[in-house]
C-alpha cells in the first residue's frame, strides 16, 4: 500500500511542507524512465540526481548486487580485506588519468570531499609543512554537506544556518559571467583570468599556510558552469608554483558525463593531485564515494613504522562488498556499451537541442558541455526561484524529470539517451516554458 502519512520522512534539500501538499512520488524505474505513482512514464532528464549514468535497472548491475549480498553481505576493511574492494579500486584507478592510482573508498561525495581535505592537510604535515592548513574553495562551489565540504563550498544557502564553518578557508571568485559568456556553447571564451585571483589569495595568506585548492571542474549543483577556456590549467600552474595540492571534485563530472573520458580532468587536460568521485561510480544503485590520490600523495603516507596506521581515517562501510560489486558491474556496463564514447558522439546533437530553447519566454542564458546543460530563467521580481520551481513541477506532471536550482533548470540525462529522447526532452521543456508566466 502506498504511504498516506508523509510526516515521518524528513526529506533532504526539500521544502517538506510544500511537497506534502502535492507529492511527486516515483515507484519504479527502467532504462530512461521512471514510473510515477499514478502510472505516468517520466523521462529521466537528470540521471536521477546526476548519478544514473548507465540508465535504470540495468541487468548486469542488478545481478552483481544480488550475488554479492547473498555471498558476502558485509566485511570490514579496517585491518581486513575482501577481493571486491581491491578489484573495484584497481578498475577505478585504471580509468583515472596519469598517476592517480590510489583509491580510498567512502560512501558519498560529501565524505569524499572531507576525506580529500584531511588527506591534504596530513600530506603536508608528514612532509614537515605543518603550517599548511588553509583551504581555498570557490564561490558557488558545491562539495557536499559535511562541515569541511560546506566550508570550502560557496553556496550561501547551504552555509548560513550553520555558524562559522571551519577556520582558515578562503574562496576564489566564481566563473559565471553572463555579460560576456551568455549562451556559450561548450567552454566559455572569457574568464581564464579569474584564476589569477588565486595569486592574490596566496599573497594575502602566505603560500606556506595553504594546503589545497578544491574546485569542481564544471560547477554542477549551482547551475552548470563549465570552466572558461584555460582556467583550470592556470589554477594548476599556480598551485604548482606554490606547492599547493589541487583537488578536483568530480562527483558530478566523473564517469563519462563530459563525454569521451571517464573524468573531466582528462577531458580538460589538467591533472589534479586528488579526485573525489561518487554518484556514477555505482550508477546510483548503492551509496559509494572515493578519493583518488596521485602516487606522490600516497607514497608520502607510506613512511614510518610498517605496523603504523598511515592515514587514521575511514568509515564502517568503506569498500562495502555490495557497493564494490555494483561498481565493478557499472564499469563493465560503461565499457561494454561504450557509454563514454556515446556521450561524446551525442554531445553536438544535445548541444543543438538545448540551445534551441534560446528565445523562449524568460530564458536569459543557456550553458552546456558533454551531456549536461542548463537553462537559466529570469527571476520573478521579489520571488526568486518560483519560476524555476514552477517549470520543474509542471514538467514532472507532463512526464519529464529535471533538476532545479533557483531559477536554473539542469539537464543531465543517462548516457543511454537516444536522439528521439533528446527531442522529446527538449520538446516537453520548451512547451512548459512557452506556457509559463
Amino acid at each position: 500500500m502506498p504511504p498516506t502519512n508523509h510526516d515521518a520522512f524528513w526529506m533532504p534539500f526539500t521544502a517538506n511542507r510544500q511537497f506534502r501538499k502535492t507529492p511527486r512520488m516515483l515507484v519504479a524505474a527502467k532504462d530512461m524512465h521512471y514510473t510515477a505513482e499514478d502510472g505516468t512514464q517520466v523521462l529521466d532528464g537528470c540521471a536521477g540526481l546526476w548519478c544514473v549514468n548507465a540508465g535504470h535497472n540495468r541487468p548486469k548491475i542488478t545481478e552483481a548486487v544480488q550475488k554479492a549480498i547473498a555471498t558476502l553481505d558485509f566485511a570490514p576493511t579496517f585491518q581486513m580485506g575482501h577481493p571486491l574492494a581491491f578489484e573495484a579500486a584497481d578498475r577505478i584507478a585504471k580509468l583515472a588519468p596519469a598517476d592517480l592510482n590510489h583509491v580510498f573508498f567512502c560512501n558519498s561525495g560529501s565524505e569524499a570531499a572531507d576525506t580529500a581535505l584531511k588527506m591534504a592537510i596530513a600530506y603536508h604535515r608528514i612532509r614537515g609543512d605543518a603550517a599548511r592548513t588553509r583551504f581555498i574553495g570557490r564561490e558557488r562551489g558545491y562539495h557536499g554537506v559535511g562541515f569541511g565540504g560546506i566550508s570550502v563550498g560557496g553556496i550561501s544557502g547551504n552555509r548560513k544556518l550553520y555558524g562559522t564553518m571551519l577556520g582558515g578557508v578562503d574562496h576564489l571568485p566564481h566563473t559565471h559571467d553572463p555579460a560576456r559568456n551568455a549562451f556559450s556553447r561548450g567552454l566559455p571564451t572569457h574568464g581564464e583570468e579569474l584564476a589569477d585571483a588565486l595569486e592574490r589569495i596566496v599573497a594575502l595568506h602566505d603560500p606556506s599556510t595553504i594546503a589545497s585548492v578544491i574546485v569542481e571542474p564544471m560547477a554542477g549543483s549551482t547551475g552548470v558552469l563549465p570552466p572558461p577556456v584555460g582556467y583550470l590549467k592556470r589554477l594548476r600552474e599556480i598551485c604548482d608554483k606554490y606547492g599547493i595540492l589541487l583537488i578536483f571534485d568530480e562527483v558530478i563530472t566523473g564517469f563519462g558525463r563530459m563525454g569521451g573520458t571517464a573524468f573531466a580532468a582528462e577531458k580538460f587536460g589538467v591533472t589534479p593531485d586528488i579526485i573525489t568521485c561518487a554518484k556514477g561510480i555505482t550508477n546510483g544503485t548503492i551509496p559509494m564515494g572515493a578519493a583518488i590520490a596521485r602516487d606522490h600523495v600516497f607514497e608520502t603516507f607510506m613512511q614510518g613504522p610498517e605496523a603504523g596506521i598511515e592515514f587514521p581515517h575511514g568509515y564502517t562501510y568503506s569498500g562495502h562488498p555490495v557497493a564494490c560489486a555494483a561498481s565493478i558491474a557499472t564499469l563493465d556496463t560503461y565499457a561494454e556499451e561504450g557509454l563514454f564514447e556515446r556521450a561524446e558522439e551525442l554531445a553536438p546533437y544535445f548541444e543543438d537541442a538545448v540551445h534551441s530553447l534560446r528565445g523562449l519566454p524568460h530564458v536569459i542564458d543557456i550553458r552546456n558541455i558533454g551531456l549536461v546543460g542548463a537553462v537559466e530563467l529570469e527571476a520573478r521580481t521579489g520571488a526568486p526561484g518560483t519560476r524555476g520551481y514552477e517549470v520543474f513541477d509542471r514538467a514532472f506532471r507532463d512526464g519529464l524529470l529535471l533538476r532545479v536550482t533557483g531559477d536554473t533548470l539542469a539537464i543531465s540525462p543517462p548516457l543511454i539517451i537516444n536522439k528521439a529522447q533528446i527531442d522529446e526532452l527538449f520538446g516537453k521543456l520548451g512547451a512548459v516554458l512557452r506556457d509559463t508566466e
